[in-house]
């Protein structure tokens, strides 16, 4: 496995493997109506442009199987903003090693935690909880047309 800096060229990868992902990950948390008002606001290739010097491809055998997308955003603080995998790759390592990664890189630069926001009711937030991060806080964000996002914001310290 590597992960590698995302470059423009990834965008379609991006958003096949978010679409591939999205429905198995929140099928049972959103709306139909709420994914097809989410999708395009956060994976919309202007969106992804403006972003991609955070995202990284996760590659096996030089397939995309997964990526994330990461960011300093202090002088000690990173934001694990995306960490999504196919779902026929799910519990077999992938995830982990993206986190360790990113653990590195974080501390390259100095940092001394990551954060992430993560739905309350995704299994995700077992996961996270099994790498050490904590449950720092609750948010509920509003993210237009009526809907909300109701969130952990999940700390690891490094």
């Amino acid at each position: 496995m590597i992960l590698r800096k995302a470059t423009l060229e990834d965008i379609p990868l991006i958003q096949e493997i978010a679409e591939e992902a999205w429905r198995p990950t929140y099928g049972h948390i959103l709306t139909e109506e709420q994914t097809l008002y989410m999708i395009p606001m956060m994976y919309a290739s202007e969106v992804i442009l403006q972003q991609i010097e955070n995202f990284s491809l996760l590659e096996v055998d030089g397939l995309a199987i997964g990526y994330c997308a990461f960011e300093k955003t202090s002088e000690t603080d990173g934001k694990l903003h995306k960490l999504y995998l196919r779902p026929s790759v799910k519990q077999k390592g992938a995830g982990s090693f993206i986190i360790e990664q990113i653990c590195h890189q974080a501390r390259s630069m100095g940092l001394t935690s990551i954060y992430l926001n993560v739905n309350k009711h995704n299994s995700a937030v077992e996961f996270y909880l099994k790498k050490g991060f904590i449950k720092d806080r609750e948010m509920i964000l509003d993210i237009g047309n009526g809907y909300v996002m109701d969130d952990y914001v999940m700390r690891l310290m490094l």
